[in-house]
């Protein structure tokens, strides 16, 4: 019954966020608003809504631990396990756009929750700090679209199209009611993701948190690996990887910034494994961005390799760690003493014999 109520929690929340992103766009390219705006917005924060739903739902029940790790558990997975993924599927391209913009706004959002976790606590006004932020970085994007060029918009155009006249989804009330159920099946979902949830972790015994960063994690994660994979295979690959970026900005600054409100003056507790290693983790994650996405402009498929080997052992490491297996010592000593450092090497290596940037694609 755990399992089903598992399943159906997750089911509920892709629906959900599937039908409150098209209703919402629908709407918004109604009242004029471009397929780059809604794109840039709706679409990208929509595919976080799962992760909002699980991190508010968590905290209102008590369960903070459960709504850190999906946020931080999410961001480490939506870079290392959807891009890998997509990259395999074929190499993306990345914008230079996200090079010098994207890619820096969502590392220094990662260092800003690492310097506000300092202390062990997301207090209220570091919530209320994120929410700003947040409101801020989506009113820039709206003003910076106006002046992005016609081709940046016919790209999202064949993401984001209009309710063509007549069509089921092209009339007022129809969007209303999308939107409606969309967020009714997410607050739905939450609610039984999250009492499935803590079911796995006692049953299991482990921790909310290990749960969180893993199961739940990759569980509302599921917008995201659809739209980055689809935009893969369609060819969009400025989509696939804008996506990602876009929601790991959002997950630090709309959900934590909105979990932590919900928390009121108690805040959120930082758990001292998520302060002293996942966070860690997760800005390395998004410091790794810059190099590989400057080396060619591209996520070569070998890149994808290693970005999804790389989470691969990631969760094993939670998975010793949690059990304090006696292999834990071993396994951190190789990670930490030979493949890391390969791997930083590698980077540099590949980085130095990039081709000049004339050559490169835009």
């Amino acid at each position: 019954m755990t399992l089903l109520l598992f399943i159906a929690g997750l089911v509920a929340l892709v629906i959900g966020a599937e039908l409150l992103v098209r209703g919402a766009s629908k709407l918004a390219l109604s009242f004029g608003l471009s397929p780059l705006v809604v794109g840039l917005t709706i679409v990208a924060f929509g595919t976080s809504a799962p992760e909002v739903a699980v991190s508010a739902g968590a905290v209102l029940d008590g369960k903070t631990d459960l709504a850190i790790g999906n946020v931080v558990g999410s961001n480490i997975f939506n870079v290392l396990f959807i891009l890998g993924l997509s990259a395999l599927i074929t190499p993306l391209v990345v914008n230079i756009q996200l090079i010098r913009q994207e890619v820096p706004i969502m590392i220094g959002a990662s260092l800003l929750l690492l310097v506000l976790t300092l202390d062990g606590h997301l207090s209220w006004l570091d919530a209320a700090m994120l929410t700003v932020l947040m409101v801020a970085y989506t009113g820039f994007l709206i003003v910076q679209s106006r002046k992005e060029s016609a081709s940046a918009n016919d790209e999202y155009a064949a993401e984001v199209r209009p309710a063509a006249p007549g069509n089921w989804d092209a009339k007022l009330p129809v969007q209303l009611v999308l939107i409606v159920v969309g967020l009714a099946l997410l607050v739905l979902g939450a609610d039984w993701l999250v009492s499935a949830s803590v079911t796995f972790a006692k049953s299991m015994g482990v921790s909310d948190l290990v749960i969180g960063l893993t199961i739940v994690a990759a569980g509302t994660s599921m917008p995201e690996v659809a739209t980055s994979v689809m935009a893969a295979i369609k060819g969009e690959r400025d989509i696939a990887v804008g996506n990602v970026i876009g929601s790991n900005v959002f997950n630090i600054l709309g959900c934590l910034g909105l979990a932590g409100l919900l928390a009121g003056d108690a805040g959120l507790l930082v758990p001292a494994a998520v302060q002293h290693f996942d966070l860690w983790v997760m800005l390395a994650v998004a410091l790794a961005c810059l190099p590989v996405f400057m080396t060619g402009r591209e996520i070569a498929r070998w890149e994808g390799v290693v970005f999804m080997l790389y989470y691969a052992a990631y969760v094993a490491y939670l998975i010793l760690a949690a059990q304090q297996h006696q292999a834990l010592g071993a396994y951190s000593a190789a990670m930490l003493g030979f493949v890391l450092p390969l791997t930083v090497v590698t980077l540099v290596v590949v980085l130095l014999r990039r081709p000049p940037t004339g050559s490169n694609r835009a």
